[in-house]
């Protein structure tokens, strides 16, 4: 059996110290979460706009 099995599905991110991250640090960590969200809504859209396809598909 696969331990990867055992983890729960949904995992909160684990969170960084930023004590000792600088402001230039703390504005590129910044920059990388707005392009991870970008980048997830992205995802978001693909997965509903396949969704609304899937069940106009099955309309009666």
């Amino acid at each position: 059996m696969d331990t990867d099995d055992l983890d729960p599905k949904t995992k909160r991110p684990k969170l960084r110290n930023l004590d000792p991250m600088g402001v230039e640090e703390l504005q590129a960590y910044i920059a990388e979460l707005k392009e991870e969200i970008a980048r997830v809504e992205a995802d978001i859209a693909k997965k509903k706009q396949h969704l609304s396809a899937a069940a106009s598909l099955f309309k009666s």
